[in-house]
């Protein structure tokens, strides 16, 4: 088997059969689905034997009970039978061709190929592509070398570039088995990330494609049942833990990993979430939103000073007004846009 690709899944039983048809008219030789199923309360299990029936090439496991993201990744890589795996969201969209373009990379025998992905809305239509790293299309890191970490690091712009996301994942199965399941990380939605950081100290050839290969379903978030504050505090936390406990405070990984933290949490998201919870009357919120802020801005710099100054003194009504103006403003670009496309 050249390339599993491993679907973990909980409760997305009205997008699934859209993450399916994208994938399977892609099938050739030597590929297999692995869809691990938490237990979904759904119509997931109806759905998925649909295609069972009618590809064998789909394996679906079912659990009586979620295990979490962790343990749900963790096992369906562990029912992969593929050289590669690539960990892939069971709501997004692979795009034609990335199967034949991932194939074509996998033979150059590389341990982890990151790849890019285009941003939508919850209807799948196109926002725009998302920032991953200001590295070369087609560059190739030894992570485990400390020189070429550091280049790497560096040039991240988001946590994507630094595993995130798994859905930009291809990884040697032989190399991901190297290490046990990081069980200080369970339940964190981080495990994956901890083992591959971990697995870096001893091995890690990357190669970074810059090219989308699928496209994000936005709005459609898992960890949000408790608001935006507590999935804040998920990325921020389990990064600054990764930082912290696998590299150490003081290392150039993590003042890296701090920084990247800065890039996707700058004011305007903290504002945006401040917003929500003073809209539903989650006061008790705010204490927490303003310890992930000092965190998230904790390193001494210009722009962490100029952000917290921001965060504490711009009054909401200024926010408000100037998210009103830029909604508007991009809704007419976007019209316009449309317009140009139809003459």
């Amino acid at each position: 088997m050249k390339l599993s690709i491993c679907m973990p899944t909980y409760n997305f039983g009205p997008y699934i059969s859209e993450t399916l048809d994208s994938i399977i008219p892609q099938f050739e030789e030597g590929i297999e689905i692995i869809i691990l199923d938490g237990g979904s309360t759904d119509n997931t299990p109806e759905v998925v034997g649909q295609y069972c029936q009618k590809y064998p090439q789909i394996k679906y496991i079912r659990q009586d009970k979620r295990g979490g993201i962790d343990r749900d990744m963790a096992r369906s890589i562990d029912e992969a039978t593929g050289d590669y795996f690539w960990l892939f969201s069971s709501d997004d969209i692979m795009l034609p061709g990335a199967i034949k373009s991932v194939l074509n990379e996998i033979k150059s025998g590389l341990d982890v190929y990151l790849c890019g992905l285009t941003l939508c809305d919850k209807q799948m239509s196109i926002i725009t592509d998302h920032k991953v790293s200001m590295v070369n299309d087609g560059d190739v890191f030894a992570l485990h070398t400390p020189h070429d970490r550091e280049r790497y690091f560096s040039q991240a712009i988001t946590t994507t570039a630094l595993f995130s996301f798994m859905g930009s994942l291809i990884m040697r199965r032989s190399w991901w088995n190297k290490a046990p399941f990081v069980e200080s990380f369970d339940k964190t939605c981080w495990g994956h990330v901890a083992k591959m950081m971990i697995l870096m100290k001893d091995e890690l050839t990357l190669k970074y494609l810059k090219k989308s290969l699928q496209l994000k379903r936005g709005d459609n978030d898992s960890f949000m049942d408790k608001g935006l504050v507590h999935r804040y505090a998920i990325a921020i936390d389990g990064y600054h833990r990764i930082a912290d406990e696998i590299f150490g405070h003081h290392t150039i990984e993590a003042f890296h990993i701090r920084r990247v933290l800065v890039n996707e949490f700058p004011p305007k998201a903290m504002f945006f979430a401040r917003i929500g919870f003073m809209d539903s009357g989650k006061i008790q919120d705010r204490i927490e939103l303003d310890r992930i802020v000092c965190k998230t801005y904790i390193d001494n710099s210009l722009r962490n000073f100029l952000y917290l100054a921001v965060y504490n003194n711009l009054p909401l009504w200024f926010y408000r007004a100037a998210r009103v103006i830029y909604r508007k403003a991009r809704g007419l670009i976007n019209a316009r846009r449309g317009v140009a496309q139809s003459q």
